[in-house]
């Protein structure tokens, strides 16, 4: 699928179950080799041979990072044996998005132009830590599937000023960053909206889209929607 991400997107993420070989198996990690990319014969900085770690299962580090599971499972492994791998249909939340020009360097082809930064459905951002979640090039070889499961406030573009119904005018920063002209007695604002320009300029036919979009609902509703297919909970700081 193709189209741009964004931060807070519910994705769900698959890929086909495909035929590789264990190379070794430690009590955390199963080492395959890779069946998709290949060695990049160019990179100076980092080298590939080839091989991936996949953690073992619930009890290894990394599981609960990683969407990309072995069959058989752990304890029908052998070093030298087959086994596919893929991922399972598996909701997971983007929490960063980079770009990388030129391409990062990896060891491997393709380079990465961009990467998403993601986190399994369930798993709040952690405040204090720097490096959560994992990365997905997905304009690499893997056929992985990406369906967008939601998009809160999908009909509203990165620095849309828009007008609430209350008469307050805001800048759209992000569904859970509202920035207000003016002072604000609340965080969000109050549907209906009425779009009043987008990259500096009026659009009409957009105008009309954000205004059908929010007669009924509210930021609330948009809110806990996205926390229940996030599996988040109010107590959680995502949106803080």
């Amino acid at each position: 699928m193709t189209f741009e991400y964004r931060v807070d997107d519910i994705l769900e993420l698959s890929c086909p179950f495909t035929a590789a070989r264990v190379t070794e198996l430690t009590a955390d990690e199963v080492f395959v080799e890779w069946p998709w990319w290949a060695v990049d014969p160019d990179s100076d900085g980092e080298r590939w041979n080839g091989v991936v770690a996949v953690a073992t299962g619930p009890g290894a580090p990394g599981w609960d990072r990683e969407v990309f599971r072995i069959r058989p499972g752990d304890g029908e492994l052998a070093a030298d044996a087959p086994c596919r791998i893929g991922i399972p249909p598996t909701v997971v939340r983007v929490i960063g998005l980079r770009r990388h020009e030129p391409p990062r360097e990896t060891g491997w082809l393709p380079r990465p132009r961009r990467e998403i930064v993601y986190v399994r459905a369930g798993h709040p951002d952690a405040p204090d830590v720097t490096d959560q979640g994992a990365v997905f090039d997905p304009d690499d070889d893997i056929p992985r599937k990406v369906e967008l499961r939601f998009r809160p406030y999908a009909f509203l573009e990165i620095g849309d000023e828009i007008a609430d119904a209350a008469g307050r005018a805001w800048r759209f920063g992000g569904p859970w960053n509202w920035e207000p002209f003016g002072t604000a007695e609340t965080a969000e604002p109050a549907w209906p909206l009425m779009l009043l320009t987008r990259d500096g300029d009026s659009e009409d036919a957009a105008a009309v889209d954000v205004t059908e979009a929010t007669l009924s609902g509210s930021h609330q509703e948009e809110l806990a929607r996205w926390r229940e297919l996030a599996g988040l909970t109010p107590t959680d700081a995502t949106t803080d």
